[in-house]
């Protein structure tokens, strides 16, 4: 097995590389490890579906592909801790990564559904307690042996959620740092989910017993104030699994200087996602006057978006000249489920949603 390295491959694409397309190719898509990235042979790969079925199925990729109906799924993928950066800064420490807004990408993915192969190894649709665990021994991690995650089997049963064994990503095969050769997606719930270099799949009466189920991504209550006191909520707080809606101001970054069109307007861009299941984006406004006013932006259609998907969005808007100038944005989706303007402080930073922000901006 693979040693962990000193530093895991932990990288996000820059806000004005990230909203630049629809859909965000593997060469800009955000990394985020534990462990180090292996390099496995698609030819020999095997996952195994073991548990509370009737048959236990060993699948080769070859398997997956061919004896299996493929689907596909436009959805956004983001880190619980995306914006971690932002609830550091705004509110106090946390702890963990430093993101700041760019980890999430918005993929196109291909491959068997999740309730298909359950279905084929003679999941007993009536426990509806069940979970459903993913496994990947591939390679050791910094906090386990192997890395794992679970969803509950009625959400891995039902169609509607679109959850997906991948082998495919934006119609090419699964790069090794995202995965290769095979993954799974779950749309709208954390990327921490959706298990990389998957070889096991699990149906169990418990939620997965990895670390990073039961000791990690976990909005923790502001109680937990560091790590000594969050050994009291582990147990009782519940693994994050729907992220909440969300924005960013992308273009123009913060610090940056940026000039008026004549008419006193400038043009402001980002991106916005939906909270679970609860898409698509119906609705982003901008702010220049610190929320008291908000102008409607434009939602940017694409023929290929879903109720899973990022939206893209653009907004023209009138801004006095002056430094340390802001701009807001907040979203709404189909659910509606608004942007607060911040969200309440975890000690380990995920799922803040507050509002997106372009600040220190000179404007002339």
């Amino acid at each position: 097995m693979t040693g962990v390295p000193d530093k895991p491959l932990n990288r996000e694409p820059s806000p004005p590389e990230l909203i630049s397309q629809f859909f965000t190719p593997s060469s800009s898509a955000y990394d985020r490890n534990h462990s180090a990235v292996p390099e496995l042979d698609a030819s020999t790969h095997v996952v195994k579906v073991d548990g509370n079925v009737s048959k236990t199925l060993s699948l080769s990729v070859k398997d997956l592909k061919e004896n299996f109906t493929q689907h596909e799924v436009v959805c956004a993928l983001q880190c619980a801790g995306n914006r971690r950066h932002t609830m550091r800064t705004k509110i106090k420490e946390v702890n963990g990564l430093d993101w700041f807004d760019g980890a999430v990408m918005n993929c196109k993915w291909r491959g068997p559904r999740l309730r298909d192969v359950l279905e084929r190894a003679g999941v007993d649709a009536d426990s509806s307690n069940s979970h459903v665990a993913f496994a990947s021994y591939q390679v050791e991690c910094q906090d386990d042996t192997w890395y794992g995650g679970s969803i509950s089997l009625k959400r891995a049963l039902d169609p509607a959620s679109e959850v997906l064994v991948a082998l495919e990503m934006n119609g090419e095969p699964l790069s090794h740092e995202h995965g290769h050769p095979v993954r799974m997606i779950v749309p709208g719930v954390a990327g921490a989910r959706s298990v990389k270099w998957l070889d096991r799949i699990t149906v169990q009466s418990t939620e997965s017993q990895n670390h990073y189920q039961l000791y990690d991504y976990k909005v923790l209550p502001p109680e937990a104030t560091d790590a000594e006191e969050a050994k009291k909520f582990w147990d009782r707080t519940p693994a994050v699994q729907d992220m909440p809606v969300n924005s960013i101001v992308g273009s123009p970054s913060s610090e940056s200087s940026v000039t008026r069109d004549k008419d006193g307007t400038i043009v402001v861009t980002g991106y916005a996602l939906p909270s679970g299941d609860d898409g698509p984006v119906v609705k982003v406004e901008v702010s220049t006057d610190g929320g008291h006013h908000w102008t409607k932006a434009v939602v940017i259609d694409h023929p290929e978006s879903s109720k899973w998907s990022w939206a893209l969005w653009k907004a023209r808007v009138s801004i006095e000249a002056g430094s340390d100038k802001i701009i807001l944005s907040r979203a709404t989706d189909a659910g509606g489920n608004t942007q607060p303007e911040q969200s309440k402080w975890n000690l380990r930073g995920v799922c803040y949603n507050g509002y997106g922000a372009a600040e220190g901006l000179k404007v002339e």
